[in-house]
């Protein structure tokens, strides 16, 4: 984990603020904790301060925290944003996805592991529940293991790193995995994204969800 991290909370309901801070300045990777509770605020304060990593509400009370997200990306393009919401909501999810945040945690799971997700999305992973492209996979025919475009032209390494990010490692945890040096992963990683034409983590994350090819990049259908 990266240390000194700058935390903006965004959220409308000041008890649950109040508790996510508490737990948050127990976190040795916290330097700093700023609040808002609305979407213009955090918009502000983004402005005003160089946060590094955001906990935002899906619904605040002025705006949509997705269309904030965008925002703030636009003023600090290498903020890490972790979404907040009440629902599984794949839609919700992909939006925000798409505007540049790293992933999303429900409101209502144990304090520990809403701080873990938050924690996860600050170093660069990618955070997605459980549910998440649940429909999509259902739909899925599998009839064939093979990959459709780009994804066949990954050889072996490259589906594997490609699962261990869809399912939230960042580069230190796949590269303890694999037994390699960070950097080798690092460059590994830049390579993979220039094969599937994405330009980073979430849209290398999001290509895998919305075409559905999370089961056949298991480590071993990749051996």
């Amino acid at each position: 984990m990266t240390g000194g991290q700058r935390v903006l909370l965004v959220d409308d309901h000041p008890v649950f603020l109040r508790g996510l801070r508490a737990v948050l300045e127990e976190e040795r990777w916290v330097a700093s904790i700023l609040e808002a509770d609305t979407a213009a605020d955090a918009v502000r304060i983004a402005r005003e301060h160089p946060v590094t990593v955001v906990a935002m509400d899906v619904a605040l009370p002025d705006a949509d925290g997705i269309e904030a997200t965008r925002r703030i990306l636009e003023i600090r393009p290498t903020v890490n944003v972790l979404m907040l919401t009440m629902l599984d909501d794949d839609e919700i999810v992909f939006r925000a996805l798409h505007a540049g945040a790293h992933g999303y945690a429900r409101k209502d799971i144990q304090p520990d592991k809403l701080v873990q997700a938050l924690s996860t999305v600050a170093d660069g992973g990618v955070v997605l529940g459980p549910s998440i492209g649940a429909g999509v996979l259902a739909g899925v025919r599998r009839t064939t293991a093979v990959l459709p475009p780009p994804f066949d032209r990954l050889n072996d390494r490259d589906r594997l790193l490609l699962y261990r990010m869809a399912l939230g490692d960042n580069n230190a945890q796949i590269a303890h995995r694999l037994g390699l040096a960070e950097k080798t992963i690092r460059n590994q990683i830049s390579e993979l994204f220039d094969k599937l034409g994405a330009r980073d983590r979430v849209r290398a994350v999001l290509l895998v969800h919305d075409s559905g090819v999370l089961p056949y990049l298991t480590p071993d259908t990749a051996r």
